[in-house]
This record gives C-alpha cells, structure tokens and sequence, in this order.
C-alpha cells in the first residue's frame, strides 16, 4: 500500500469536507434527535459509499477514456464553469438570495 497516498487523499477529501453542507446536516439531526450514534452511522455510511462510487467511477472512466482525454474533459468543464460564472446575470443570483 502506497501510504503517501494514503495520507495525501485523507487530507485532501478532509479539508474539502470541513464546513461542507453534509456536516452541518449531521450536526443539525443530530442536535434534534435521541440516537445521535443512528445519525453518525447513517452519515458515516452514505459518505463511505459516495466515495466508493466516485473510486470506481474514476477507475472505470481511467481504464475507457486516455488520461489527455479525461484531463481536456476537466478543463474544458472548468472553463465552461468559469465563463458561467463571469458572465452570469447579477440580478439572478440577488434574488436566489
């Protein structure tokens, strides 16, 4: 097992994690319930199993597509995202608020 990789996906998926939406759910359920081990578990589980679908649907996508492939479908997302964002009507996201 490749410990340096180990450590460095923990840390990673850890600080992206923190303040996430599903954290401050588990804190709320679990404020308002009897069972906050139930809400644990429950929270714990779907979190293990989102990212054992991410794992096979990375590894899947890995052995299909060239890594060229993957790596220009990423940018070119991003830079879909960021063209989104730049060019987004001000007036629509004051009144979401």
């Amino acid at each position: 097992m490749d410990w340096h990789l180990l450590g460095l996906s923990f840390i990673t998926v850890f600080l992206s994690e923190l303040g996430d939406k599903s954290q401050l759910a588990a804190i709320a359920l679990s404020g308002s319930t009897k069972f906050p081990r139930a809400v644990f578990l429950g929270t714990a589980g779907a979190l293990l199993l989102t990212s054992f679908l991410g794992v096979i649907a990375g590894e899947g996508a890995a052995q299909l597509l060239p890594v060229h492939w993957v790596k220009a479908i990423a940018a070119i997302g991003f830079a879909i995202m960021a063209v989104r964002l730049l060019l987004s009507n001000p007036a629509i996201t004051e009144d979401a608020e």
